[in-house]
């Protein structure tokens, strides 16, 4: 083969890597509308904090000593096709009364500030409401009891997770529930598909699939 096409292979070859890395993420960006209030269900995605505060020891809010669970990672508006709009335009920032009810149940004023502005402007709804309906959201999806305060490392695998939640939500089934993780068996977040109007659990569109590999998870206690 000759310099130019060999060249001209490794090229493409980046490309594709590049698109590939790009597309991570809670879903697919492409296809996405921009404008406020169209999508057709949230996304709600509950990050385990121990395994968050194992790399990010910095982030005191969260990583204290308060022993956080399960804690809202985000509210995400979502479309049945797997994909999603943000950053959308208009929609003031969350004041500080919003920021401090937010932080019951997200931790992390660094956190609330970059969800309203990639995922909650895209609602339709102000920062107080959009806040406020998080919080409802968070407090809808009951956490089972072999999650709820851990002590030691719970041993269980990526389908039993999905089983305990399951067990717990009458109405939740498991075309409406993902897990997430991270290196494949550690385990990052529990995401649960919502009915945009009720919050009721539904089906989830495309794209929303586990990451996690067969077997059990590394699953750090509650400090």
């Amino acid at each position: 083969m000759s310099l130019a096409r060999v060249v001209a292979s490794v090229s493409i070859l980046c490309v594709l890597v590049a698109a590939g890395a790009g597309a991570h993420g809670h879903g697919n960006r492409d296809g996405g509308g921009d404008t406020p209030g169209r999508f057709d269900y949230y996304l709600m995605s509950l990050s385990w904090s121990p395994s968050f505060c194992e790399t990010h020891q910095d982030q005191t809010e969260q990583c204290g000593s308060r022993g956080f669970g399960f804690v809202l990672h985000g509210l995400w508006p979502q479309n049945r096709n797997g994909s999603w709009p943000q950053n959308c335009s208009g929609g003031e920032k969350p004041d500080a009364a919003t920021i401090a009810r937010a932080m019951a149940f997200m931790p992390s004023r660094q956190l609330i500030e970059h969800e309203w502005q990639t995922h909650g402007a895209c609602t339709g709804l102000d920062a107080e409401a959009y806040f406020a309906l998080a919080d409802r959201a968070f407090a809808a999806v009951k956490v089972p009891p072999a999650l709820s305060a851990p002590q030691s490392p719970p041993d269980l695998s990526a389908a039993d997770v999905v089983q305990a939640f399951i067990q717990v939500n009458p109405g939740l089934d498991q075309n409406m529930i993902s897990i997430a993780c991270h290196n494949g068996s550690e385990l990052a977040e529990v995401r649960v598909c919502l009915n945009k109007d009720d919050l009721s659990p539904q089906a989830c569109g495309g794209r929303v699939r586990n990451s996690c590999r067969y077997g059990a998870l590394r699953i750090p206690a509650m400090r």
